[in-house]
């Protein structure tokens, strides 16, 4: 079961900031900033897995997918629905 939109959101913010070093803020540009490089996108996406005990299909994911926290959100929700 894919875990609420607040929780995705709290655990997207934190993998966030682990991988930067930074506080990331609510609407702050991750990849088109180059705050996150691709290799690092794909970092996320194994913490975001691990933090919330999901699987991420990569097969339609894009680096911008992961570009600010509600994009995260709405990516995961995305991935959680056609998964099922």
């Amino acid at each position: 079961m894919l875990p609420d939109s607040q929780t995705i959101r709290n655990a997207a913010c934190a993998a966030a900031s682990e991988l930067t070093g930074k506080t990331v803020k609510d609407g702050q540009k991750l990849v088109s900033s180059g705050l996150i490089d691709s290799l690092a996108v794909l970092k996320l996406i194994s913490l975001l897995e691990e933090k919330l005990n999901i699987v991420i299909p990569p097969e339609t994911l894009q680096p911008e997918d992961f570009d600010d926290l509600a994009l995260i959100v709405e990516t995961i929700e995305r991935a959680g629905k056609a998964g099922k």
